[in-house]
């Protein structure tokens, strides 16, 4: 990936020294701030492609840097950094709309490979996608533009969003099997992964939740089902 923009918010100096200069020597130009609200004046004046966020920090914790980024961005990648013991703050922090989490300690070569399985997901040239839309009872569904609309109404999906949806839709009426969704669209199905569709299964809900004839179905033990 070349020219690659990453926003890194971490409090540990040495830490986020290490990170920045290891990134910077992978071709990624990385700028590194030390606390939430330092990053969070940053990013809009800076084009960035992807950030890195402990969650905690003083001033301005990651999730809640998150959620203020979002607000601005509602698609750029979103990575955070946690320590083994704050499985609360990781369901939170997808809550806010992180891609993915990597616990501390952990290898720089770990957080490369996250790093360019996301940006292969989010970076990809429209011109190598194909466009299709669905009918999901009274919404219409742009997978391309990541649209969804409902009467004069749209909505604009995250990637993830869109990307689960599609998979539902391309199973409507069929069972979306829970570990196909996750090895797809998340890589791996770990628990962390597996709360975190949760998450956007629930947002999916609550989008479409003005035709009462289209549901979102939990199928126990195997997945979900999208009906309409």
């Amino acid at each position: 990936m070349n020219n690659i923009s990453i926003l890194l918010a971490e409090d540990d100096n040495n830490l986020g020294l290490l990170l920045r200069n290891y990134l910077t020597a992978k071709n990624y130009e990385t700028a590194l701030f030390i606390n939430g609200n330092l990053a969070f004046e940053a990013f809009p004046t800076g084009s960035f492609d992807l950030c890195i966020l402990d969650i905690m920090m003083p001033e301005m914790d990651g999730i809640k840097l998150a959620r203020e980024i979002r607000l601005l961005n509602p698609d750029i990648p979103i990575i955070f950094l946690t320590a083994k013991n704050q499985k609360e703050d990781i369901i939170d922090g997808f809550k806010s709309g992180a891609d993915d989490y990597i616990t501390k300690p952990f290898s720089m070569e770990e957080l490369l490979y996250r790093i360019e399985a996301i940006l292969r997901r989010t970076t990809s040239p429209a011109v190598n996608r194909k466009s299709e839309s669905y009918s999901i009872g009274g919404y219409s569904f742009d997978t391309l533009k990541q649209m969804l609309a409902f009467n004069d109404q749209t909505i604009k999906l995250t990637t993830k969003e869109s990307e689960l949806l599609e998979l539902l839709c391309r199973h409507g009426n069929e069972i979306l099997e829970r570990n196909f969704a996750l090895k797809t669209i998340w890589i791996d199905d770990n628990y962390f992964n597996a709360r975190s569709m949760d998450v956007y299964i629930t947002r999916l809900r609550k989008y479409l939740k003005k035709d009462p004839s289209v549901k979102i179905l939990n199928v126990h033990g195997r997945g979900y089902k999208l009906i309409s």
